[in-house]
């Protein structure tokens, strides 16, 4: 059984659908979803370099037949009697994997939730009716202060706050208004990315750009009422247009109502514990994880998911014939870094080390732009990647 239909259990799903055969194997997906989302496309679609009509797509539509979908919600996971609760039923497993994500939870910063709500100005555009929102939100603006913050949480994509403010600066050059515009990001960290050399080639594009970044900055609260955000620091940012990225946990049935997440004590109980490298439990062998659910050290991205998904198929299969799993998670995430319209740079790395070069190109932009799309709904998330 898998749980959730999203990057990781997709593709997990349909992958175990091929290898096993169907008289031997019973697959079933559960998600509360029928509607997958292209999640990348968010932070594109305020800049029109994406169109929402192409960014959704109903699973069942997506998963290989013989692969059963069950629309209901998990309310709670037993690994010691097998079994999930779900809304209206409850479902036993021989083999369970948990992909479910984590959640978006814009009401644990105070005044995010009424700020887009009852203003003009503040846009989490992680959520995809912001994100289109904000679309609007930038052809009235005609000058002031942007601000894009990013929260203490683990978020998925971490370079999706990066890439909103370059894209944002560009796009203010664009439209004739840069010299009216001071463009800011807040970020709790003491840089702006983690990962060398990655890290010195965007500081070196921020200041050739003339775009601030407010470090050790912990967003705390946001005064909508009089546009100001207030950090735990004790510090304070002004702003005419905001695009916060919203607060990220886990999932609920997993932290409220199942053990599998107890070991998480890095992210007080958050996500489901791993091995990060087999993506095997660590208390429950007949239970692996994935993508964002995991606590495992990785950025959060489609790229990982996709990586690890092909480590869960190797190992579940070998676990479930009493072979040695070995298959290995070495933490690979990769994030294309886009700069401005028609630029990007890729940024590949794993637990040790950086795989690509910093280097900004046409090319970059396309691939990530016009070619992943196709790639992400007809092989990816069909179970038809080749690649390990």
């Amino acid at each position: 059984m898998v749980l959730g239909a999203g990057v990781g259990g997709t593709m997990t799903a349909n992958m175990l659908r091929r290898r096993l055969d169907r008289s031997d194997a019973e697959i079933t997906i559960v998600d509360k979803k029928t509607e997958h989302a292209y999640q990348p496309s968010f932070y594109l679609l305020p800049f029109g370099y994406m169109e929402p009509d192409d960014q959704f797509r109903d699973v069942r539509e997506i998963l290989k037949d013989g692969v059963d979908f069950v629309h209901d919600e998990v309310r709670g996971v037993d690994p010691d009697e097998k079994t999930v609760e779900l809304a209206d039923d409850e479902l036993s497993y021989d083999y369970l994997v948990v992909a479910l994500g984590h959640r978006l939870a814009p009401e644990d910063t105070p005044g995010m939730v009424e700020g887009w709500k009852e203003t003009d100005a503040v846009y989490p555009f992680y959520h995809f009716e912001a994100a289109m929102e904000l679309r609007d939100g930038l052809a009235d603006f005609d000058g002031g202060t942007f601000v894009v913050s990013v929260p203490d949480t683990p978020i998925k994509c971490g370079g999706a706050p990066l890439k909103m403010t370059m894209l944002a600066e560009d796009y203010f050059r664009r439209q004739g208004i840069r010299d009216d515009v001071e463009v800011v990001m807040t970020k709790s960290s003491d840089a702006i990315f983690g990962v060398s050399p990655y890290r010195e080639k965007l500081e070196e594009i921020w200041a050739d750009r003339d775009i601030e970044s407010e470090l050790n900055f912990t967003v705390s609260e946001i005064d909508y009422e009089n546009q100001v955000i207030h950090s735990e620091e004790g510090k304070t940012q002004e702003y005419d247009l905001y695009a916060p990225v919203t607060p990220q946990v886990g999932q609920e049935p997993l932290t409220d109502n199942s053990p599998l997440t107890e070991g998480d004590d890095e992210h007080g109980g958050e996500y489901v514990t791993v091995d990060e490298n087999t993506l095997q439990h660590t208390e429950y062998e007949d239970v692996f994880a994935l993508g964002d659910a995991t606590n495992t050290p990785n950025a959060k991205t489609a790229a990982a998911a996709r990586k690890q998904s092909h480590v869960v198929l190797e190992n579940l299969t070998a676990h479930m014939e009493d072979k040695p799993q070995t298959a290995e998670y070495k933490g690979y995430a990769a994030c294309p870094l886009l700069t401005e319209k028609g630029k990007a740079m890729v940024a590949e790395f794993d637990y040790e080390e950086s795989i690509s070069a910093p280097v900004e190109s046409r090319m970059n932009w396309i691939m990530d732009v016009n070619v992943l799309p196709s790639f992400y709904w007809n092989t990816w998330m069909r179970g038809y990647d080749p690649l390990p």
